[in-house]
């Protein structure tokens, strides 16, 4: 892990979180405007964890130069919510596989049923469902969903990485005076 060193190190690991999370987010909005992928429920719930961490990397990069202590502690932060990520995104890939069923958000129930011509109107003028569990893209039989699981793990590990190396650069600074 060595070769690492150099990205984890004073402000340069949480900008780097900051600009993966701003890419990762930023594709998903790719596919969705420009790729005709619209999300499901738990799709934009994966988006979450890296809208925070783009805001949480940015500021542990702030805090990086004078408070390096305080600066670990936010890249653990984002650590964290890569982590709840890869749980939400893993819940998503086994809602696709069939091992378990989503919430009627995310399978298409629980709309109602149209008795009238008014009625019926009304349900297809309404944005159409997402389902979950039937994959709309996929490439070597992996769904993007499971893609944001293997990122937010490295992201996660990333994180973790960067928040120890600044953590160690507080203890250095203190060794120093």
């Amino acid at each position: 892990m060595a070769f690492l060193h150099p990205l984890v190190r004073d402000r340069r690991g949480p900008l780097l979180i900051a600009l993966l999370s701003f890419l990762v987010v930023g594709g998903a909005f790719a596919s969705q405007y420009w790729g005709g992928l619209n999300p499901c429920k738990l799709c934009w719930y994966q988006r979450i964890p890296y809208g925070i961490t783009i805001v949480l990397g940015l500021t542990a990069a702030a805090l990086a130069e004078r408070y390096s202590r305080a600066a670990a502690f936010v890249s653990l932060l984002c650590a964290v919510a890569f982590a709840s990520g890869a749980t939400v995104a893993a819940f998503h890939v086994g809602v696709e596989q069939g091992w378990w069923t989503g919430s009627t958000a995310c399978v298409g129930v629980g709309r109602g049923i149209a008795r009238t011509a008014d009625e019926l109107r009304a349900l297809l003028e309404t944005a159409p469902i997402v389902r979950c569990n039937e994959v709309q893209w996929s490439l070597f039989g992996v769904s993007m969903a499971g893609y944001n699981v293997l990122v937010s793990i490295a992201l996660t590990a990333f994180a973790l990485l960067t928040s120890r190396s600044l953590g160690r650069a507080q203890g250095r600074a203190q060794d120093r005076t």
